[in-house]
């Protein structure tokens, strides 16, 4: 009698692992990556029907997500101000965490960008944007910026410019690798040391990274590049205004008394012609002309807003609404509100990833 329960027993648990794992719901091509701060999970959503497929655990007060260019592969900055050095790796396709990424004593990461094959990313607590190399497995570069509160990153194509903002500096810095001039004996030594060469090898150049600090308005978090490349747009949060600056000087060409206290993010709408700003101190989304610069609308957002992701198609902006714990579906052509969805307590960080 013994022997048939467990055998019966064991039918049955054979069966719930079939039928569970039959129920699961595979990985899109394409979805929606969005984090929840306060429950410290990952939600992959489905765009079409924003349904969540999975939600999977990070690390605690994560921030922002980026996917890798194959889109199988999500890392998510653990920020909490400075107290953590970590980065959340989940692994997309099969749904599950991989061990994180441990910085170091670079602490407080926060801003990312997946570009060149490498996860790039600001750490606060060290005043550092770095790159990660998943394919060695490695931190490769680090470079400081000697600005407080080194936030948000944005690296352009070609891996020669990358720009931060500087939350508490004020700042904007432009990081632009050069050529550099060739390494060489040090001053008043025409020769190789006694024993032979030492050093680089011959003919090999220097990488070398100037930093230009543009001054803004206070609180400068969120921005985004315009689509020709020529301008920036910073949502300067205690000062309620935007700085527009002009890449080629590196100078703030117009400061716009937007009215945006409390700004968090900046986004280009995916035609280039409007700029949405979410506002964590307003119930309000704001969008702009691009070319104007004049104010287009507001939108009510609940009790404030943080994460901005635009959909490359034209159709949708979704927008993060952190205190009433769901995220906003706006229709980019009428400008309203036609949906949403809840990830988890605290929304925050939006990503796509894409496989191709």
């Amino acid at each position: 009698m013994k022997t048939i329960m467990k055998i019966g027993f064991a039918i049955l648990l054979a069966g719930i692992l079939v039928s569970s794992f039959q129920g699961a719901e595979s990985t899109p091509a394409k979805v929606l990556l969005a984090l929840s701060k306060r429950d410290r999970t990952l939600a992959i959503v489905d765009p079409a029907s924003l349904k969540i497929l999975a939600k999977i655990p990070v690390g605690p007060d994560p921030h922002e997500v980026i996917a890798d260019a194959e889109g199988k592969f999500a890392y998510v900055s653990d920020y909490g101000g400075g107290a953590y050095h970590e980065l959340s790796v989940v692994d997309l396709v099969e749904q599950k965490a991989l061990p994180p990424i441990d910085l170091g004593p670079l602490s407080g990461p926060h801003g990312l960008v997946f570009a060149g094959g490498k996860v790039w990313f600001t750490a606060e607590g060290a005043k550092v944007i770095g790159s990660y190399d998943p394919a060695s497995k490695k931190i490769d570069w680090v470079l400081g910026t000697g600005q407080d509160r080194t936030h948000m990153i944005y690296v352009f194509d070609g891996l020669k410019l990358i720009l931060t903002s500087n939350v508490a500096s004020a700042t904007m810095t432009f990081i632009e690798k050069t050529a550099g001039r060739g390494f060489g004996p040090p001053p008043g030594q025409g020769g190789p040391p006694p024993g032979g060469r030492t050093g680089p090898p011959p003919g090999a150049q220097q990488v070398n990274w100037e930093e230009t600090v543009v001054p803004v308005g206070r609180g400068a978090e969120g921005f985004d590049v315009s689509h020709d490349g020529r301008e920036i747009w910073a949502a300067n949060a205690q000062d309620g205004t935007i700085s527009i600056i002009d890449v080629a000087s590196k100078r703030v060409t117009e400061t716009l008394a937007a009215n945006v206290r409390g700004a968090n993010r900046l986004k280009f709408t995916p035609d280039g012609k409007q700029v949405f700003v979410s506002s964590l101190g307003s119930s309000d989304l704001a969008i702009f002309d691009a070319a104007s610069h004049h104010e287009v609308k507001r939108v009510k957002l609940g009790h404030g807003a943080a994460g901005i992701l635009m959909d490359a198609d034209g159709s949708r902006a979704f927008v993060a609404c952190s205190p009433d714990n769901y995220v906003a579906v706006i229709d980019l052509e009428t400008l309203e509100v036609v949906g949403r969805f809840e990830p988890g307590n605290d929304p925050d960080g939006l990503a796509w990833a894409v496989r191709p």
